[in-house]
């Protein structure tokens, strides 16, 4: 083989090791950056849900019910089958309801035996243990989630997602003669936006 070719071919080499070592750095920075950016929107400022009502229909006020007392440890559990995500929540007044922790209750939401209110629940997506959200992305309108409360299963079926860009408030579009489950995170590879997925009771059994 000539000197030429081989240098030639050593050239391309070189070139194609440069380009994946550089891709990859790349994406690593991506993924710490977007990290950074979801940290940085949940602990830099409360998520305040802002309910619009639908037009022509007055906002209708849903009493918050809570219990006299309450401790850290979890009191209903979020289920979606779709994703294989099983994860409990705490009392919203409890030290533990800390996004860094686990998904949290966001104030303004009421629990699920109160009817036509909206339970409101938060997380992490992005990497690392507690994206506990990040598959969310993965959910159609029509899919199935639970949350079981107080010895009783609450069944709900995803009918709206929509992005809204991080202002520290979410703005949630629902059918206020429902009873509904709205979930919040972080947009996936989107540092700007955040996903909101809206559900509506379906059913409710004895656990």
């Amino acid at each position: 083989m000539k000197p030429s070719t081989v240098a030639v071919i050593a050239t391309v080499i070189a070139m194609i090791g440069g380009y994946m070592l550089s891709y990859n750095y790349v994406q690593a920075k991506k993924v710490v950056a977007f990290d950074y950016m979801a940290n940085g929107f949940y602990n830099g400022s409360e998520i305040v849900p802002e309910e619009e009502a639908p037009k022509k229909k007055e906002k209708k006020e849903v009493k918050i019910i809570e219990p006299d007392t309450y401790d850290d440890s979890y009191i209903g559990y979020l289920t979606i089958p779709k994703i294989n995500l099983t994860k409990g929540f705490v009392d919203r007044r409890s030290k533990e309801n800390n996004v860094e922790k686990n998904i949290i209750v966001v104030n303004g939401s009421s629990y699920p035996n109160v009817k036509k209110g909206n339970l409101i629940l938060a997380g992490h997506s992005g990497s690392g243990w507690k994206a506990f959200f990040n598959n969310l992305q993965q959910l159609e309108n029509g899919d199935v989630m639970y949350v079981t409360y107080k010895k009783k299963i609450y069944e709900y079926k995803l009918v709206n997602i929509y992005k809204q860009e991080k202002v520290g408030k979410i703005s949630i579009y629902r059918n206020y003669d429902k009873t509904t489950l709205t979930l919040v995170t972080c947009t996936n590879n989107d540092s700007k936006t955040q996903t909101v997925y809206v559900s509506e009771l379906q059913d409710v059994k004895k656990k």
